[in-house]
């Protein structure tokens, strides 16, 4: 079984692209910052690994997801090498998304002034999207949207 969980934030904007052809597919690159859960004197405290998510989970990450958005994503792990323009060969590893949540209220988000377990890197703001706030810090999802949102 190959089945991954993680939760991290975000540590840029997601890269979007769309593959060529006549059916084009979205296709979302971003890196999570995990924290470790425990740390050792003069080590990293968090690792940060690269995901993938593809069509509606890549255009669900490029309409919802920004840096420093705390998410929960479960996946797989996928391995890959290539040659690069050197001649030499790269391995790869990644996780392809097959589902991702948000991980903390909207209003969380905004407040956190980093990472979270006092590591050594410090998330810089991104622009909030706009849109209409509840009291709660949950986001207001607009009616008629159901058929776009990857989680019904």
């Amino acid at each position: 079984m190959n089945k991954v969980i993680l939760m991290g934030r975000l540590t840029r904007e997601p890269d979007i692209r769309y593959s060529a052809g006549e059916n084009a597919t979205a296709v979302a690159r971003y890196t999570l910052a995990v924290d470790r859960r425990f740390r050792r004197d003069g080590e990293q405290t968090a690792d940060f690994i690269g995901c993938v998510a593809f069509g509606r989970q890549a255009e669900f990450a490029e309409k919802y997801l920004h840096q420093g958005t705390k998410i929960a994503v479960t996946g797989r792990i996928q391995t890959g090498s290539y040659t690069n323009r050197e001649g030499q060969k790269v391995y790869t590893t990644d996780v392809v998304v097959e589902e991702q949540e948000f991980a903390e209220s909207k209003g969380a988000s905004q407040e956190n002034s980093g990472f979270g377990g006092g590591a050594s890197y410090q998330r810089q703001s991104a622009p909030a999207p706009a849109s209409t706030g509840s009291p709660d810090g949950f986001m207001n999802i607009p009616d008629g949207i159901d058929e776009e949102l990857p989680f019904n």
